[in-house]
């Protein structure tokens, strides 16, 4: 079966930035594999492929981006969100640049800082040839409609898992790997898959049964709980804005913010952090993976001391994760910082 999805693969491969063309006879590097699978983690190729063309030109090594400054790495990533990522992936660049290059087993790349079971076994397979099992979303659809595997993810995923492993083969297993992620991603899609050019259209247990489109079943989530909070934009004459470095754990960790209350589930106390009279011009919503955030913006202009644990600093709105940035974009808008007044 892995031959037929092969050379499916060889005339159907799908162009992207980190890849090597198959039959290419060319090496992936394992700087652009890794880097384009931590980018890709909980987003789409549309939306990291800017991203990477960007991360490639301004360091076009792995020791490149283990040299360059914490900041410049994490303005170049806002947008792409999940921060943590970015944070792991320049520890991750040290200790690669440190030791001279990237392990080429997932042992030793289970090793390295930010990289979990999937990462170091796409890495191992893309960049290496191990025979690694790669199991993305894309790779669970495929296995369970070509099994007819109707017990719900994620109590599903060992067997899901066990039936890639089946299947993939000692050699080629790098563009094995990206074979089955682009069968799933252009064919098996998760509505309305195109079975009657699918190349594992004959074996497809769920497509005999009719049934391809209602697989992978999955367990209903839960509703979203919904956090309120409060923060202050809050801008000096000479056009510096105060600000606070959120701590290095948690949601946002590391990067800039603006002032304000914690979030919670009840409406939270907000105030001030400096005497000055501010306005509340409207809020804010953004969606993180376990919580919805409402954020009430309150903005104005002032010439005080920083208080402890803030700062004043002229600063490029890019540099702000996304969230902070459409409280920026808000406060501009309105006539409460008169940022056109300079």
């Amino acid at each position: 079966m892995s031959g037929a999805l092969l050379e499916w693969y060889d005339a159907h491969a799908r162009v992207l930035p980190w890849r090597v063309p198959p039959g290419s006879g060319e090496r992936a590097d394992p700087y652009r594999v890794w880097l384009s699978e931590v980018m890709l983690q909980q987003t789409t190729v549309a939306a990291v492929k800017d991203y990477f063309y960007t991360f490639t030109r301004l360091w076009p090594t792995v020791e490149a981006l283990a040299a360059t400054k914490d900041e410049d790495v994490m303005a170049r990533w806002a947008g792409l969100g999940y921060y943590a990522r970015a944070r792991n992936l320049l520890k991750c660049a040290r200790v690669v640049a440190e030791r001279g290059g990237f392990p080429d087993t997932v042992e030793g790349l289970r090793d390295l800082p930010g990289i979990g079971p999937y990462t170091a076994a796409a890495v191992a397979a893309i960049a290496f040839g191990r025979s690694e099992t790669v199991v993305d979303g894309n790779v669970e659809r495929v296995m369970a409609r070509l099994h007819a595997v109707q017990e719900p993810l994620p109590a599903s995923k060992p067997v899901l898992v066990s039936h890639a492993a089946a299947l993939t083969p000692e050699a080629r297993a790098g563009d094995y790997a990206q074979a089955v992620m682009d069968l799933g991603a252009t064919i098996c899609t998760p509505k309305n898959p195109a079975c009657g050019i699918c190349p594992w259209r004959a074996p497809c247990a769920a497509r005999a049964e009719g049934i391809a489109a209602e697989l992978p079943r999955k367990t209903p989530k839960k509703p979203k709980p919904v956090r309120l909070g409060h923060v202050y934009v809050i801008r000096r004459g000479d056009g510096a804005f105060l600000l606070e470095r959120r701590p290095e754990k948690g949601l946002l960790g590391g990067m800039l913010g603006w002032p304000g209350s914690g979030w919670a589930e009840e409406p939270p106390e907000g105030a001030s952090p400096v005497s000055a009279a501010l306005e509340e011009i409207g809020e804010v919503r953004h969606t993180f993976t376990h919580f919805h955030l409402i954020l009430r913006v309150h903005a104005g202009t002032a010439e005080a001391e920083a208080p402890e644990g803030l700062h004043w600093e002229r600063l490029s709105p890019a540099a702000l994760p996304t969230v902070m940035r459409k409280a920026y974009d808000l406060a501009a808008t309105s006539q409460a910082l008169n940022v056109t007044g300079d």
